[in-house]
């Protein structure tokens, strides 16, 4: 069974371009290592809030394993100008982005 977590912040106007720079190291490296098992897509909204989508299919995550997503999180905070909101989803409709 497939888990979706979606994960919404917005950073400080002068760390965004940092926080996208450190997304897309995440996703060269998922490319790079291409560990399975999860779909992850990430937005940086017109309102300056930062949008992640991850779907996984088990409760195992491979994400906090990358090196990128370690770095990428050990300085989150520092970029944040809000508390982020994680909820989990549930897919009610997709067109080739998330698994159903």
């Amino acid at each position: 069974m497939s888990k979706t977590t979606v994960i919404r912040y917005t950073t400080r106007p002068d760390a965004a371009d940092e926080n996208q720079e450190l997304i897309e190291k995440v996703f060269a490296e998922l490319a790079a290592v291409d560990p399975g098992g999860v779909r992850y897509a990430a937005f940086r909204l017109d309102d300056g809030t930062f949008l992640h989508v991850v779907t996984t299919d088990d409760d195992r995550d491979p994400l906090p394993g990358l090196s990128a997503f370690k770095n990428f999180q050990s300085t989150i905070n520092d970029r944040l100008a809000d508390v982020p909101i994680r909820t989990g989803a549930h897919v009610v409709g997709s067109y080739r982005l998330v698994a159903e």
